[in-house]
C-alpha cells in the first residue's frame, strides 16, 4: 500500500491516515475507515468528534485533499445500545457471535445529514504536520531541528540512515521522506532503495512506533528494533551475528551518546561487521540538551578519529506578517484598532451618533405615518453609508503592512554535535587507485577536459613564445657574426 506521507495521490482512500485541520496550529490525525473500528456504534459508521462538530468518515472518503468537510448530524442514541436484561450465554456461543455491541460491521452505513454549522479541512499528512499533531511520548525533534540535521548529514534518496532513540517518531517520518527512492515492491535492479534503521530502548514505545509505521504504509522503508544500542550495537537482526545496515548517516538522540560511539567505528572491537558503509564517508549528529553531554561526546569522538567536529544550536521564532488598520470605519473587523485617526474623523463620528440618536427618539413616536417611518430609515442608512470609507481599494489591501516576531522566543531544544568519519583507506586501495588512474592518464584527461577557447588561447600563447624565442636566437646569431667580423 502506498504511503500517504510519500505518495498521497489526489483523493483520500480507505485505511489511509489523514490530518483533520481545525486551526492554524491544531490538527487531529485519524485513519479513514467506513466502519467503526472502535465499536462506538454510530449508524453513520466511524466518526471523529471535534469542538466544531461531528464528522463521519463516509463524508471524507474519496474527497480531494484539502477539501472543506462540513459537520454532520449523527444518531447518538444508537451508540452502544444493549438489551435491557441480556441473557447469559455459554462461552462457545459468545466466541461464535462475538461480544461487540452497537452497530455490526455488516450493517449498511447510514447517509450522514449535514449540520447547520461547523467544518474542517482534510489534509494529507506530511512530516511537518505530523510533528505538530502526533501523540507525544518523549521529547520531539521539531521541523527547524530535523531539517537542518538532514541537510548536514547529507541524506539523499537511496541512502541508509541510523536513528537511535526513535521516541515519538517525528524524526523517523522526516528521514524516511529524505531517503525515499521507491517502494520495496517496485523491483528495479538499478535503483537503490532508501531505508531508515530505527532503534528504541523502551519496549512499549518501540511497539507503538511499529504500529504507526504499519498504519502509515512505511513497512519495508523503516525497520524498528527494540534494543539498547549502547550495549548491543547497531547490527540488524541479532546483535552479534546480524547484518550491517551499511549506513552513511547516523542520528543519536540518546541520554549518553558517547557510550554508543564505540560501535560506530570501521573495525569494532568485537570483531563483527561495522554498521557503517565501508565505501563512503559517514556523517553523524548527536542531540543533547546539556553541555556536559556535549563535552563527553566530543572527547570520545576525537579518540575514535571523527573529524570536523562542530556544535550548533538552532533557535527559531515565527514572524507574523499582516496589515494593520486603524480607524473608526474598522469597527467589527478582526484585528483592527477602532480609534479615530484625525480630529475630523472623530467629529464626524460624534455628528453621526447625534443624528442617529435623533432618529431613534423620533422613531419611538408611535403616531408616525408609514411615510415618515420610511424616511427615518432612509436617513439612518444614509448616515451609516457616510461613515464608510470612500475608496476603490480592496478590503484585503487596506492598511499598513507590518511584520512582528513572536513575543516570546522559544528556548533551544538541544545542542547538535556534527562530525565526519572518512572512509578507511588502505595501501591496497592506494595501489588500485594508482593502477586505475596513472599520472599519464590524468594529464590526458586534464587536456581533454579543456574547452576549445582555452586550447586556442594556449596554442596562440605557445606560437608567440616560439616566435619570440626564434627572433631572440636570430639576433644572437647576428651579434655573434658581427663580433667574428670585427675580430677578423
Amino acid at each position: 500500500m502506498p504511503s500517504p506521507f510519500l505518495t498521497p495521490g489526489t483523493r483520500a482512500q480507505p485505511d489511509n491516515i489523514a490530518l483533520l485541520h481545525l486551526r492554524r496550529d491544531q490538527s487531529i490525525p485519524t485513519i479513514l475507515r467506513t466502519q467503526d473500528d472502535e465499536c462506538q456504534g454510530y449508524k453513520e459508521g466511524k466518526v471523529t468528534t471535534t469542538r466544531f462538530g461531528v464528522f463521519p468518515h463516509s463524508t471524507m472518503l474519496d474527497q480531494p485533499w484539502g477539501s472543506q468537510i462540513a459537520a454532520s448530524k449523527v444518531d447518538t442514541g444508537s451508540r452502544g445500545r444493549r438489551p435491557a436484561n441480556p441473557a447469559k450465554r455459554k462461552a462457545d456461543e459468545l466466541d461464535e457471535s462475538g461480544t461487540t455491541t452497537g452497530v455490526d460491521d455488516d450493517t449498511p452505513v447510514q447517509k450522514a445529514v449535514a449540520a447547520a454549522s461547523g467544518f474542517l479541512h482534510m489534509m494529507y499528512p506530511t512530516p511537518e504536520a505530523w510533528t505538530l499533531s502526533l501523540p507525544h511520548r518523549t521529547q520531539v525533534v521539531y521541523s527547524p531541528d530535523y531539517s537542518y540535521i538532514l541537510h548536514r548529514l547529507r541524506v539523499r534518496a537511496g541512502g541508509t540512515i541510523i536513528e537511535a532513540g526513535a521516541g515519538s517518531g517525528s524524526f523517523t517520518h522526516a528521514s524516511v521522506r529524505a531517503v525515499f527512492n521507491g517502494y520495496p515492491e517496485e523491483q528495479q535492479k538499478k535503483r537503490k532503495l532508501g531505508k531508515v534503521c530505527s532503534y528504541e530502548f523502551h519496549e512499549q514505545r518501540a511497539g507503538r512506533i511499529r504500529e504507526e509505521i504499519s498504519q502509515h504504509g512505511l513497512d519495508g522503508l523503516v525497520e524498528v528494533t527494540h534494543r539498547d544500542v549502547c550495549k548491543d550495537g547497531f547490527l540488524l537482526g541479532d546483535s552479534e551475528t546480524g547484518s550491517s545496515p551499511n549506513a552513511t548517516a547516523v542520528f543519536l538522540d540518546l541520554p549518553a551518546p558517547w557510550l554508543a560511539l564505540k560501535h560506530l567505528v570501521r573495525k569494532p572491537a568485537s570483531g563483527g561487521p561495522s554498521p557503517l558503509d565501508p565505501s563512503s564517508t559517514v556523517y553523524i549528529c548527536t542531540f543533547s540538551p546539556c553541555l556536559e553531554q556535549v563535552e563527553k561526546t566530543v572527547r570520545v569522538m576525537r579518540q575514535l578519529s571523527w573529524l570536523n567536529i562542530e556544535m550548533v544550536e538552532v533557535q527559531d521564532h515565527r514572524i507574523d506578517v499582516k496589515r494593520e488598520r486603524v480607524g473608526l470605519e474598522t469597527e467589527g473587523i478582526r484585528g483592527a484598532t477602532v480609534f479615530p485617526t484625525t480630529v475630523e474623523e472623530a467629529a464626524d463620528k460624534l455628528w453621526a451618533e447625534e443624528e442617529r440618536a435623533k432618529i431613534l427618539r423620533s422613531g419611538s413616536n408611535k403616531n408616525l405615518s408609514p411615510e415618515e417611518t420610511a424616511a427615518l430609515k432612509e436617513a439612518e442608512i444614509a448616515i451609516t453609508e457616510s461613515m464608510k470609507p470612500k475608496t476603490s481599494t480592496p478590503m484585503y489591501d487596506l492598511g499598513r503592512l507590518v511584520h512582528r516576531s513572536e513575543p516570546e522566543l522559544k528556548s533551544h531544544t538541544s545542542y547538535l554535535v556534527f562530525a565526519i568519519l572518512p572512509r578507511d583507506w588502505t595501501e591496497e586501495d592506494e595501489q588500485k587507485c594508482r593502477e586505475q588512474w596513472p599520472p599519464s592518464k590524468l594529464d590526458a584527461l586534464q587536456d581533454k577536459g579543456k574547452s576549445k577557447k582555452q586550447l586556442k588561447r594556449e596554442s596562440k600563447s605557445q606560437r608567440m613564445a616560439e616566435s619570440i624565442a626564434k627572433k631572440t636566437a636570430e639576433k644572437a646569431a647576428e651579434a655573434d657574426a658581427e663580433a667574428d667580423a670585427e675580430t677578423s
